[in-house]
């Protein structure tokens, strides 16, 4: 194994060093995928020593260079490079990789371990996160870069043969070729094997033609195992072109070194074992013991630090030049890296006239307006619908990928995409950003949206057309389990304002938001907007759920509804207090922010001793029972919609008032709660 004459053999002693340091790590743990990190070590090792903008003393430098690991089954790889170059990450962490509550889980996870930029392992989705850190970059340089470049670094990601597979990675390389994102630099560990075999089994494409016809350039490394010159030269001819991104095919070995398992699938996803850790360490002219570094390998790799410090204290010497130069400018960066908003953002939020009908998707446009009117670091896109959604910002203009002006990003018909895209704005830190699409369509984003819930990333994932309401479109267009599907995951709020005020209400939680994407759930037809002269103010949407409209004497039934549906609540509990039923409307348009009240506020607005609830949504009735208890009741839509107009579906499917007043009728006469 002779490396090229350009790599001295003290490169060779760190490239080495990564690998089986690598090794080591997944060893003890006896668990993880050793493949990647032998034949990736090379590439990440010129990458992390001569071109990454860094400092491990200082991992969070608002304007270091960042690197996402989207192949993230190769963590074991990127913790060695974190530990060897300076970061915050020693032996013992590596020595309790994939143990329980260790700094090294299995998949790099955002948090956990310093120099970590973004949670990746399933495939695609950290590329796509890249893009995002890419237009964040450009974003803010276009806000803040005035008189000095404050803002000025690039996104790199290493991937592996199964991203390039993923659908999300043409999706997202597609539209960053088309803004033309500069200072975007991919490398592909192109080893042509994956999980079960050679690549020949299911993927024979020409991937770099596929990349040149989405505008990239792209660049070709041979041998990605030793040629380190080539690799060096590669990474410099990438940053030369700023006018489109960049990436670099390089071909490696998988398990380089090893002399039973390198070139084969069993290198991928399982430990080497002891016998065979001994034959590459020996292979590759080593003779260390388990984590055994060689120190001038060490001391070579630990000079990384010693540069990222000094570029950073040349950095902060010119932010405060800058800041001096610029002190409006200083109070906006100091609010948009802090995650606050200005003072009376909100000030100046639409107003609407009570009885006024309107469409939630059109007051969430007004109050879109207002808020970006007053946060300039407001940025969002949507999948080509958004004279349809009216999530776009008035008057932003478009984003453009070069220059980083425009606020509104056209994604295109590319959800999933879009999703891992905001993600990786919001990874990147400075702006805060939304996306909009139909709702039945966030079928296409819940990969991302999880893993936005994963890592509490405050992303505002706006869908319109949230019921049959659609109506002509059809049951393809038509959500049914969406709002079910993700009240089920973790971490992530959904809200269904009932009218044009809640919605206001609903972007001002959005927004205030740091910790939690919130999904923002808007109507197509026009909604009643209700006299909060007679009834309560909005604001009672931030605890989830309140009390709309009380009942006229002791009460007998609860209405519980959400969006469109509670103009049917209201009008059913008029007829019910006409028939001598007392009935209290509950507006309810989140489930977690009412989880997240206290007991006793949960039971002042759905009292126990009232048997009589009935839930009213357009929707799966999955999961009602939670509020409507035991001998409560469900009106909602288990089966698919049709094509029609949407009064005529709501009359079908029995979202009308008289069923609901029947079937109050039934609860509290003792009758069956049949759902």
């Amino acid at each position: 194994m002779v490396m090229s004459e350009a790599a001295t053999s003290l490169d060779l002693t760190c490239v080495n060093a990564i690998r089986t340091l690598s090794v080591d790590t997944i060893e003890k743990a006896n668990s993880g995928h050793p493949g990647l990190p032998l034949g990736a070590a090379p590439m990440a090792y010129v990458l992390w020593t001569k071109f990454l903008k860094h400092n491990p003393s200082d991992p969070s430098w608002v304007d270091r260079d960042r690197f996402v690991l989207s192949a993230g089954h190769g963590s074991a790889l990127l913790y060695s490079l974190l530990h060897l170059t300076g970061y915050d990450l020693g032996i013992d962490d590596l020595k309790s990789f994939r143990q329980l509550d260790s700094r090294t889980p299995g998949h790099p996870e955002l948090g956990v371990a310093p120099g970590v930029e973004a949670t990746t392992g399933p495939l695609g989705q950290g590329l796509a996160n890249a893009v995002g850190m890419a237009i964040a970059e450009r974003a803010l340089a276009n806000q803040f870069n005035k008189s000095t470049d404050v803002v000025d670094h690039w996104t790199y990601a290493l991937l592996g043969d199964g991203d390039m597979m993923e659908g999300i990675c043409s999706e997202a390389a597609s539209l960053a070729g088309h803004l033309k994102l500069g200072k975007l630099v991919f490398l592909y560990d192109a080893n042509d094997i994956s999980l079960d075999g050679p690549n020949s089994l299911a993927f024979t494409e020409d991937v770099a033609k596929r990349f040149e016809a989405f505008g990239w350039q792209v660049l070709h490394v041979a041998d990605g195992d030793t040629d380190l010159a080539a690799i060096e030269q590669a990474l410099k001819d990438a940053k030369s072109d700023t006018t489109r991104p960049s990436l670099i095919v390089v071909k490696t070995t998988i398990g380089f070194g090893s002399p039973n398992k390198a070139g084969s699938s069993s290198s991928h996803g399982a430990p080497l074992g002891a016998e065979e850790v001994k034959l590459t360490k020996a292979a590759l002219g080593l003779h260390t013991r388990d984590f055994e570094i060689e120190d001038e390998a060490l001391s070579e790799l630990r000079k990384t630090r010693d540069r990222g410090e000094l570029k950073q204290a040349a950095w902060n010497q010119s932010f405060e030049e800058w800041s001096s130069s610029n002190k409006a400018l200083a109070k906006e960066w100091e609010l948009a890296q802090s995650g606050e908003l200005p003072k009376k953002w909100d000030a100046e939020l639409p107003v609407f006239e009570a009885g006024s009908k309107i469409a939630s998707r059109d007051a969430g446009h007004q109050a879109l307006a207002a808020i970006a009117a007053t946060v300039p670091n407001l940025i969002g896109g949507d999948a080509d619908l958004s004279c349809s959604t009216k999530t776009f910002i008035k008057d932003g203009g478009n984003f453009n990928g070069q220059t980083g002006s425009g606020r509104n990003i056209r994604y295109g018909v590319r959800e999933h995409a879009m999703g891992a895209i905001a993600n990786g704005i919001a990874y990147h830190g400075g702006l805060r950003n939304f996306t909009g699409t139909f709702f039945v369509f966030s079928d296409y984003m819940r990969p991302a949206m999880r893993l936005a819930a994963l890592n509490h990333l405050p992303v505002t994932f706006v869908f319109t057309h949230d019921s049959i309401g659609v109506g002509e479109d059809g049951p393809t267009h038509q959500p049914i389990e969406h709002l079910a599907s993700l009240r089920a995951m973790p971490g992530l709020v959904v809200i269904r304002p009932g009218d044009a005020t809640e919605t206001n209400e609903a972007w001002r939680f959005a927004m205030n938001e740091k910790k939690r994407p919130v999904t923002l759930i808007f109507s197509r037809q026009g909604l009643p907007t209700i006299d909060r002269e007679t009834h309560p103010a909005a604001d009672g949407l931030k605890r989830g759920a309140y009390t709309l409209s009380e009942s006229k004497g002791a009460m007998k039934a609860v209405l519980i509804a959400t969006g469109s549906e509670v103009e049917l609540a209201l009008e059913a509990q008029a007829l019910l207090h006409d028939a001598e039923i007392p009935t209290r409307v509950v507006s309810m348009p989140s489930w977690e922010l009412f989880e997240d009240q206290p007991d006793v506020y949960r039971e002042s607005i759905l009292p126990s001793d009232i048997p009589a609830k009935l839930s009213v949504e357009a929707g799966s009735t999955f999961g009602w029972s939670r509020w409507t208890g035991e001998r409560g009741a469900s009106i909602g839509i288990d089966e698919y919609g049709a094509s029609a107009p949407a009064g005529q579906l709501y009359e079908k499917f029995g979202l009308t008032v008289d069923a609901i007043v029947a079937r109050v009728r039934q609860l509290v006469s003792g009758g069956p709660s049949s759902r």
